[in-house]
């Protein structure tokens, strides 16, 4: 167990109220700071721990807690990114990525300059007045990123955002969240079903056990940081740790 845990799962068990578990037996603890993937097969459980965290999905028992309180929809100290980008499609770049400042009750001036900051730190700058329908996927989700790291939450979950992707797009959002991250101390909880993105983003990738009975396996990522997704892929730890989640995976199913 983590003493400074930002995020702790004990013994919990999710059924929808049926009679099959969908999760069952789930321990996990994120410490402070931790960038955490969760990787495992369809139907394992990924989404739905992530919706336990966020206060979305009841537990049938067992404890979480999120900054030591229990999880509640809404927290203004989590944010939840989806597989979509969910932005606005009458408001223009910049006005997206001030939506969530706006909410908060930022200050016009302020959420504007702040807004722009990190428009400017996912290379969308050019592109502040487009509205969503003129960006491509990749662009999307840049803006997408912006908009969360803006409104800078201690804790971050993230639902498999970079799924819709290009490899290649891929690479350089995995860049830009990282650069993102570092530079905000969060907390995130990653969902994913590419090994490589995990690794490429990770501090600890957690294989999910196919049955829904909780974690299988739990292997920390020891490649320094900061990282680039372009140069990881000719680090042969890289490669190792690719190697040792795949066979994790594949014994999980099993």
């Amino acid at each position: 167990m983590c003493p400074a845990a930002d995020i702790r799962i004990t013994g919990l068990k999710v059924n929808f109220g049926q009679p099959r578990d969908v999760l069952s037996g789930v321990n996990l603890d994120v410490a402070e700071g931790e960038f955490v993937a969760l990787i495992g097969t369809s139907g394992c459980g990924k989404t739905t721990l992530l919706n336990v965290i966020a206060g979305l999905v009841p537990m049938a028992s067992g404890n979480a807690l999120i900054r030591r309180e229990p999880p509640i929809a809404g927290r203004r100290d989590v944010c939840y990114i989806l597989a979509r980008d969910a932005l606005l499609p009458w408001r223009t770049v910049q006005r997206n990525v001030e939506y969530g400042l706006e909410v908060s009750g930022v200050a016009r001036e302020v959420r504007e300059r702040t807004a722009l900051a990190y428009i400017e730190k996912v290379g969308m700058k050019s592109y502040r007045d487009f509205f969503p329908s003129r960006l491509s996927q990749g662009m999307r989700q840049r803006v997408s990123l912006a908009r969360a790291f803006a409104v800078t939450r201690p804790v971050y979950l993230m639902d498999e955002p970079f799924s819709a992707l290009d490899s290649q797009t891929k690479l350089l959002l995995h860049d830009q969240l990282l650069h993102l991250w570092e530079s905000s101390g969060a907390t995130v909880v990653f969902v994913t079903h590419d090994i490589g993105e995990a690794v490429t983003l990770a501090d600890r990738v957690v294989v999910m056990a196919k049955t829904g009975t909780g974690v299988a396996d739990e292997i920390p990522v020891d490649i320094p940081r900061p990282r680039s997704a372009e140069a990881l892929q000719a680090d042969p730890r890289y490669h190792d740790l690719y190697r040792r989640i795949w066979a994790s995976l594949k014994a999980s199913a099993e």
